[in-house]
């Protein structure tokens, strides 16, 4: 038999992720600032009067969606913003480090600005809301990410703990996938809110 009849029509995790970042990248600007205010409209009533003290989230790279202008709103008043920093330790693993927002970052080896090391850092479960960046999403709340599963280590001890915080996928519209196969990893998200 000939082995095209084995190959499957499906997108690959890895193919979906490269035409879904081409197409993030791809954005215009003017397009990219109208979709994160309408994302800071729906994340306010996505949320509903709930009131966060401890707040996980990202810094927009590669043409990800910017949650901050979603953080204006009254609810995130007062509440301390943490952001991803990796582990010197162990690698492949991050965890939540304070963000003082008069200090400077420092690039980590992606790049990507992170507090430094004598800020606090908090574990996942610990936070009230965590915003977690996609490349996809599909409606059981499965997400598909950068390929790193920095994520995915960082959430995986959720169910074991007494409490965990809301997790929320962040995602422009067009991110949005029929359905992804879950892996046995794969933690899903509570809510995701797009522009």
């Amino acid at each position: 038999m000939d082995a095209f009849l084995f190959m499957s029509s499906e997108p690959s995790r890895q193919q979906r992720r490269r035409a879904l970042r081409a197409r993030r990248r791809a954005l215009p600007a003017g397009e990219r600032r109208r979709a994160e205010h309408r994302f800071a409209r729906n994340l306010s009533r996505a949320l509903g009067p709930r009131r966060f003290g401890e707040v996980a989230l990202y810094l927009a790279g590669d043409g990800e969606l910017d949650p901050l202008p979603g953080l204006a709103a009254a609810r995130f008043e007062g509440a301390r913003l943490y952001l991803p920093a990796l582990d010197r330790v162990r690698r492949g693993h991050m965890h939540f480090r304070l963000w003082r927002t008069e200090r400077r970052l420092r690039a980590n080896r992606f790049g990507i600005g992170e507090p430094r090391r004598r800020e606090r850092a908090r574990a996942a479960w610990a936070l009230d809301a965590i915003l977690v960046p996609l490349v996809g999403f599909d409606d059981r709340g499965h997400r598909l990410g950068m390929g790193g599963g920095f994520y995915d280590r960082a959430l995986a001890d959720l169910a074991r703990r007494p409490r965990r915080p809301l997790l929320v996928g962040v995602a422009f519209r067009f991110q949005r996938l029929p359905r992804l196969a879950e892996a046995a990893w794969d933690r899903p998200l509570d809510r995701v809110i797009t522009d």
